[in-house]
């Protein structure tokens, strides 16, 4: 490992050489890491997904352990004894992040935003779990932010890595399905209570937790056990829903095949949504314009037990969660979480073909490695925000119409619901006094 010093003092003779056209390609954007050093990485977020993000970096240095639990503090103190711990990654950034190159972020969802234009400020690459941000609004900064800091990035919607994946991308743009218009795309979240109002009351706040750091950015609420831990994700103060929990995930297929990028209009059927908690369930549908030489595609996303019907394959059942691509020529049926693939249908039988040629790179269906090897100079990961933000932005525009009860028409330059002003509260949230960035 290179030493702060040492790293310092190359990035600035790189940035002289620079000056004469012939920058090693070995030195990246950010803070500029070797091919060959290993990256220190703070992560933030130990416990619940962080366990999955730290042990899937392990092979770098873990400097720096953050989480308000410290039961997920010290457990992971146990598989990297030299990392320090903090309970506040603001604390963490400030005191070690010129020790830095990257960190994960691993919270719940409204602690995303903040954590990772800290780091990205500070010049350091973000692996960040999704959805990329609570807001729409906060995706788009995210956005912006990478740009300007010029560091790698990547969602940790780890789908987006495997084989199967990238070669059904293939198998659509190839033009083997033929025009695709219909999408269908569902889990069988939520797994947790949604439909229903705040806890009421509070209980008292266990010694291991730090409750206001806990909600960070959110509104000031009692400490309850019906939030924490992972109860979190149906409750609109910190999490996404169903939704947002698994849509990064169900529809990355499909928007990354069709090159979607931001609907026209959303509009949803729901039971059970409140202002405090997202749907028991919901059937979303999203219209988007033709692209390039592609045509309109109407795609809808069903969660808490509602599908698509399973005639449109010929079949009689359906997996927990899926997608179903529905072209003129066949229809592909893919099987989240299934690294064996996808399957392409034509009246209920499997339709052999040739295998395009590829496209895209295999990683080993390794989105850890394929980020880290990004921040070591490797060609970008493909998931970073240039692609992820839209499929973040597009994913949360979904509860944004739920909420709203009725039909949006999206302007996605402008970030606005057409005719909707009072609308702009869920596009974009006001955080807690203390946690603007």
């Amino acid at each position: 490992m290179i030493n702060r010093f040492s790293r310092r003092r190359f990035l600035q003779s790189s940035t002289m050489v620079a000056g004469s056209g012939i920058l090693s390609s070995s030195l990246v954007p950010g803070r500029g890491v070797l091919a060959n050093d290993k990256l220190n990485i703070g992560v933030i977020g130990a416990g619940g997904k962080g366990t999955a993000d730290s042990e899937g970096v392990m092979s770098e240095n873990i400097v720096a352990l953050c989480d308000v639990d410290e039961r997920a503090l010290r457990a992971r103190q146990g598989r990297f004894p030299k990392a320090k711990l903090f309970k506040d990654y603001r604390v963490m950034l400030e005191q070690v992040g010129d020790q830095l190159d990257a960190v994960t972020v691993s919270t719940p969802d409204h602690h995303h935003f903040p954590a990772s234009m800290l780091a990205m400020n500070l010049g350091l690459h973000v692996y960040v779990q999704k959805p990329l941000a609570h807001t729409v609004w906060e995706a788009r900064e995210m956005l912006k932010l990478s740009r300007e800091k010029k560091v790698i990035t990547q969602m940790g919607n780890q789908g987006h890595s495997y084989s199967s994946t990238r070669k059904l991308v293939e198998v659509v743009q190839s033009g083997i399905i033929g025009e695709v218009r219909e999408v269908h795309v569902w889990t069988d979240r939520p797994i947790w209570p949604q439909g229903m109002s705040r806890p009421q009351g509070s209980k008292p706040v266990p010694d291991y937790l730090d409750w206001d750091l806990w909600l960070g950015p959110a509104p000031k609420r009692p400490y309850h056990d019906g939030y924490h831990p992972f109860k979190w994700r149906g409750f609109w103060d910190f999490g996404t829903g169903a939704l947002g929990d698994m849509g990064c995930h169900n529809m990355d297929a499909a928007f990354w095949a069709l090159k979607l990028g931001a609907p026209t209009s959303v509009e949803a059927d729901v039971s059970g949504v409140s202002d405090d908690t997202a749907p028991k369930w919901s059937v979303i549908r999203y219209e988007f314009p033709g692209r390039e030489d592609l045509p309109p595609v109407s795609l809808t996303w069903y969660d808490g037990g509602k599908k698509p019907s399973a005639d449109i394959i010929g079949e009689k059942t359906l997996p927990n969660n899926g997608s179903l691509i529905v072209g003129s020529k066949a229809t592909i049926a893919f099987r989240e979480w299934n690294p064996n693939g996808f399957r392409v249908l034509s009246e209920g039988r499997e339709v052999p073909y040739a295998d395009p040629d590829p496209i895209f790179p295999r990683v080993g269906d390794n989105p850890y490695k394929e980020w880290i090897e990004a921040c070591k100079g490797s060609p970008l990961c493909l998931s970073n925000f240039e692609y992820s933000v839209p499929l973040t932005e597009m994913v949360l525009l979904g509860n944004v119409a739920l909420r709203a009860g009725s039909k949006i028409e999206w302007d996605a330059k402008a970030l606005k619901a057409k005719g909707n002003p009072e609308l702009d509260q869920l596009i974009r949230s006001t955080p807690r006094k203390g946690w603007r960035v």
